[in-house]
């Protein structure tokens, strides 16, 4: 059985890694090879759009970082959780609620994410 904290953790720990070869090592522990990610602002597929859209998030928002807010629920293979993007000492500049479907193996296989709270474009 997956332990769903520690998978959705390891998830906001991604956003939050800045150095490549360690962001790199969470998502293959994260996330299956044929792995997708939408949200309304950008997409990833398989580790390496994934990574890129790490990176572009990280480079826009230098300096702030991805706090899993509130509880995990689960049904089956279905996960949903809230996040928010903040400064260190400041109130969230985003924040949203994500839906994930796990694969076997009890990495993702599919995120879709939704914004409750979008910075400007």
């Amino acid at each position: 059985m997956t332990d769903t904290t520690a998978i959705v953790d390891r998830y906001i720990d991604m956003w939050n890694e800045t150095d490549d070869g360690r962001r790199r090592a969470i998502i293959s522990r994260t996330w299956t090879d044929e792995a997708s990610y939408r949200d309304p602002m950008m997409s990833g597929d398989g580790p390496d759009g994934i990574d890129a859209m790490v990176r572009g998030v990280q480079e826009r928002f230098p300096g702030y970082r991805f706090r899993r807010v509130g509880a995990i629920d689960q049904v089956g293979d279905a996960l949903r959780f809230s996040w928010q993007l903040a400064p260190e000492a400041g109130d969230a500049l985003a924040g949203g609620t994500d839906f994930g479907v796990l694969a076997a193996d009890g990495r993702f296989r599919a995120m879709t994410g939704f914004l409750d709270q979008a910075p400007a474009a």
